[in-house]
């Protein structure tokens, strides 16, 4: 339902109280679940949205400019298999969803949420290509009564100083014509113990009656929404909650290589210190940072910070740290193979698991990359095993022109080394651990398998 059509806006040159009336209707429509919600962008943010916004009863409208996510989801084929099987069938089904790369159709939704993504430059400097593009397009579709919300991840007063003026140009006025507010994503792909519905929602506004609308929108589908004072605070909040996985992701990365100097076995370290049951969070070490948000999120704020004449230190030698990491674990393949006496330069390679996390097929930062393109550098014989990543995927900074290989006790006595990037649960490790030579584990993956007869590195 088009909120605005059920009960048309009247002239407001004159002044009057026309502006609060048509929130009225807004928010009557988005409690009621009447309102047309347009989701911007169908990856791994929107589609989970369009799951949660669906199944609380909304009218759902999934925009995306790439025309084949559009193509999969009419035909009823996930594309993001994480979200469970049929899932595109049931939208189809219902028919309360649509999906489109038509941006003509967002003016008849009532609110339009953009889940768009927000990298980073060559420099770590924040690209908002994407993001400003999506809100002059939201700009040419934008009408009285429209609620925009932004779920992507960004530096603070980007809601505010940079969508505001784009969306302004129109000659509507926020807060009166239009609402506008910021409430961050928090997916996490693959997790079993949380959805899009049951993680707590932050939510803030440009103004009160912009945050009054968002929170009842988010108030319809998910269970519980904290309201914060404005889209700065709730843009901030979002940051801080990745920069402390950040750094604290990095300081046991650092460890991990002081340890393995000592002799001592980081995770084990770990693991002891979490017994004690306050004042300590188990953080665990790894191949690099990967992911839509870790590697990205926490430089966002270090290059806001220098507009204002702060160097945010402890952020930066995090980040030098993590990203320090995939260098490391090549060095340990090098140190690995020297002492079993075999060159890098030539050796069969094996990379098992290329997703920058366990039981996904998301690639997005994953530190495999870098990895699998130094060791082609020194001269390895690269290949992979991922059964959830079939063809290593094109990405922004990477092309590898390779297909994920079957794993058999005869393709492992191949090779000179295997080594473990991601521990998907549904890799054999046992298969590993009694054919391979060599074992280089970045995940402590190997710590469950009796007796290997290959030699294990942990790195």
């Amino acid at each position: 339902m088009n909120s605005e059509a059920s009960a048309p806006a009247q002239s407001n040159d004159a002044g009057g109280e026309i502006p609060n009336e048509t929130a009225r209707r807004l928010e009557s429509a988005l409690r009621g679940r009447r309102a047309t919600v347009a989701v911007v962008g169908l990856g791994y943010v929107g589609l989970p949205l369009v799951r949660a916004l669906h199944d609380a009863g909304f009218p759902v409208l999934g925009y995306d400019v790439d025309r084949e996510k559009i193509a999969k989801l009419r035909r009823g084929e996930d594309y993001l298999k994480h979200l469970g099987p049929s899932f595109a069938a049931r939208l189809n089904a219902s028919g309360r969803f649509r999906a489109s790369a038509d941006e003509a159709e967002l003016r008849d939704a009532d609110a339009i949420i953009l889940c768009v993504p927000t990298p980073l430059g060559p420099h770590r400097e924040p690209d908002l290509e994407y993001l400003l593009s999506s809100t002059r397009m939201v700009a040419r579709r934008l009408r009285r009564g429209h609620l925009v919300v932004l779920e992507s991840t960004t530096f603070p007063g980007t809601t505010r100083e940079w969508m505001r003026p784009i969306l302004e140009e129109t000659g509507l006025r926020c807060g009166s014509d239009y609402f506008l507010a910021y409430s961050p994503e928090r997916e996490d792909p693959g997790r079993t113990d949380a959805s899009t519905r049951t993680i707590p929602k932050l939510v803030g506004g440009v103004d009160d009656v912009s945050g009054d609308l968002a929170e009842a929108l988010y108030a319809s589908c998910i269970d519980k929404v904290h309201r914060v004072s404005s889209a700065d605070i709730a843009e901030s909040a979002k940051l801080l909650e990745n920069v402390y996985r950040a750094v604290n992701i990095a300081l046991v990365n650092e460890l991990k290589v002081v340890f393995d100097e000592m002799g001592i076995d980081v995770w084990e370290v770990v693991r002891a210190a979490a017994t004690k049951p306050f004042g300590f969070e188990a953080f665990w070490p790894g191949p690099g940072l990967g992911g839509h948000c870790i590697p990205i999120d926490p430089f966002y704020l270090t290059w806001r910070a220098k507009e204002f004449g702060h160097s945010t230190r402890f952020i930066e030698l995090a980040g030098e740290i993590n990203s320090r990491m995939p260098r490391h674990v090549v060095s340990r393949v090098a140190d690995a193979l020297n002492r079993a006496r075999k060159p890098v330069h030539g050796a069969d390679v094996i990379v098992i698991g290329i997703a920058y996390k366990p039981d996904v097929d998301d690639m997005r930062e994953s530190p495999a990359a870098e990895i699998i393109e130094r060791l082609m550098a020194l001269g390895a014989r690269v290949a992979y095993h991922d059964p959830l990543v079939p063809v290593f995927p094109a990405m922004r900074r990477h092309r590898i022109d390779l297909r994920s290989e079957a794993l058999d006790a005869a393709r492992l006595a191949r090779s000179d080394c295997v080594v473990i990037v991601t521990d998907h649960r549904a890799i054999d490790y046992a298969l590993l651990g009694e054919h391979a030579a060599l074992i280089v584990d970045t995940r402590n993956a190997m710590e469950d398998v009796p007796r290997p007869r290959a030699t294990v590195v942990k790195a």
